[in-house]
């Protein structure tokens, strides 16, 4: 179950299957949606769903090769679970910025963050 929970749970994961829930996505749409994550981590992070069976790459025969990605039906099934927790955090960001304040300016020593 760990290793199941330690995919969905990765942070470039969730935005990859949130922007891929609006439908099939190129790479580079992808790379511009996701704001912050790198070519590289998005090439792990898609090859490492696809291994996973919540993506699905396809590669079309045209010059140049024109390659999408999409939900498969198990990613398809997860999208509202993840779609609650992006809005829940939407909708608790503010709060959450709040009591991390709070707690820095009541802790100024500590090093979590």
């Amino acid at each position: 179950m760990r290793d199941v929970l330690d995919r969905i749970g990765d942070k470039w994961s969730v935005l990859v299957i949130v922007e891929l829930a609006s439908g099939p996505r190129r790479f580079r749409q992808l790379q511009r949606a996701i704001d912050g994550i790198s070519q590289r981590m998005l090439t792990l992070t898609v090859r490492r769903l696809e291994r996973d069976g919540l993506v699905r790459r396809t590669v079309y025969p045209t010059v140049p090769a024109r390659v999408d990605y999409r939900l498969t039906e198990t990613g398809a099934s997860l999208t509202h679970l993840v779609r609650a927790l992006t809005d829940w955090s939407l909708q608790h960001r503010t709060i959450i910025a709040q009591a991390r304040q709070d707690y820095d300016s009541e802790h100024p020593d500590h090093e979590i963050r």
